[in-house]
């Protein structure tokens, strides 16, 4: 089955009628001030379609992971005024998630103008494993649309999630997809079903452990996968170099030798750094020197420095196989990216996505958060994510919950 489009909906007419939009506004914080509003523009579209055709939109949305209680750094007032300065629309906000505030807000609202209900994620019912919790919690969001409601998924960060204005408000009102979540599927489709190739992927951030299943499912399909970040020192070590103070996973060392073991036999290149950054300690302050992936224990200052970027040889190489490629995807920084000493592996990886003519998709998360950091232009890549999570469980060939439960 596919899913009821936007367009259909604003085709049966949505004037005066209140629509439910699960929204992505999980921006990050300093205070009171968003530090990145890339989530909270790639929102207004869908928001501006609405409200312009006269649905009076009630937004729902997390942030952060409050656990299921009130807790005031997390909420979501700083996003919703970020919403309302961004806005061609009027935008209120409420001061709860389904009780007086929010009921009274809904019932007042315009035509054409916005409501942002407070963090879902308040109220513990949103991310409960109990299905009855769960599908009692939607039915109170979607007694604030009245009688003739709607819903649209337009949260693409959050559609591998099964929570409840994800996935069980669906099946309790007429449920639209979203423009943005059918672009990031499409995209999406497009780097698992047909790539055009060379197909590279390049995989950073942490921890080899968050991407295990989409390396496994990616050994047979990419052409080549770029390990960058600190889950290049777990490969390393599967190499046999000593790895100092860097970051390791230990128990993920065998797994590590077993791809690079398939990947040869299943003719896809893992290509790891043959240099590295390797710092004193971690901090903008510390010392630092460039060595060779063998020799990282060799540092001027001591056998426990940590590596915190790939090196300048690693980087170019790394741009060289991005350039020559027709399809890239990336999800990770190469290196501790807000430190500049640190960045220029991120700052290499992404200047080669946006000098390359490939299709380009940067995975969301701390990848998007880099360009943009970093000082790239969004148009300068074929596309940016909005959701690191789901972008990696759809190509770790999982059902995503908020895309299915769209279908029917």
């Amino acid at each position: 089955m596919t899913s009821q489009t936007l367009d259909e909906l604003i085709a049966d007419g949505v004037r005066g009628r209140h629509v439910l939009v699960r929204c992505d506004l999980n921006v990050p914080l300093d205070g009171s001030t968003v530090t990145d509003d890339g989530r909270v523009r790639a929102s207004l579209p869908v928001l501006s379609k609405l409200t312009e055709a006269g649905a009076r939109v009630i937004v729902m949305a997390h942030l952060g992971r409050p656990k299921g209680a009130v807790d005031p750094k997390y909420s979501i007032a700083p996003a919703a005024h970020r919403l309302d300065e961004l806005a061609d629309f009027e935008v209120v906000v409420a001061e709860d998630v389904v009780g007086p505030s929010a009921q009274q807000a809904a019932a007042n609202l315009a035509d054409g103008s916005v409501l942002v209900i407070e963090n879902v994620r308040f109220d513990a019912r949103e991310t409960s494993k109990d299905d009855t919790e769960r599908a009692a919690f939607a039915a109170e969001l979607a007694a604030l649309t009245g009688n003739q409601g709607a819903y649209v998924n337009d949260a693409f960060g959050a559609v591998h999630r099964k929570h409840a204005s994800v996935y069980d408000i669906a099946a309790l009102l007429p449920s639209y997809q979203g423009d943005l979540v059918a672009t990031e599927v499409k995209v999406l489709q497009t780097l698992t079903e047909a790539p055009k190739r060379p197909y590279v992927v390049v995989l950073g951030g942490s921890k080899v452990s968050d991407k295990l299943a989409v390396i496994d499912n990616l050994l047979g399909k990419a052409d080549q996968l770029l390990i960058g970040g600190g889950m290049a020192f777990t490969f390393l070590k599967a190499k046999g170099y000593a790895v100092g103070g860097s970051l390791l996973e230990e128990d993920q060392v065998a797994t590590c030798l077993d791809y690079l073991s398939r990947a040869e036999k299943l003719g896809c290149d893992i290509i790891i750094p043959t240099d590295v950054v390797v710092a004193e300690k971690f901090g903008a302050d510390a010392a630092y020197e460039v060595l060779e992936a063998d020799k990282i224990e060799e540092a001027s200052f001591g056998s426990t420095g940590l590596g915190l970027d790939i090196g300048p040889k690693t980087a170019e190489l790394f741009a060289s196989y991005i350039t020559s490629a027709n399809t890239v995807f990336w999800n990770g920084p190469m290196g501790v990216f807000e430190i500049p000493a640190f960045a220029e592996g991120t700052r290499r990886v992404a200047g080669a996505l946006a000098e390359s003519e490939a299709f380009s998709v940067v995975g969301g998360g701390d990848s998007a958060a880099a360009v943009r950091t970093l000082g790239f232009a969004e148009d300068d890549f074929g596309h940016i994510s909005t959701g690191g999570g789901a972008s990696l469980e759809y190509l770790e060939g999982k059902t995503l919950p908020g895309v299915a439960a769209l279908e029917g």
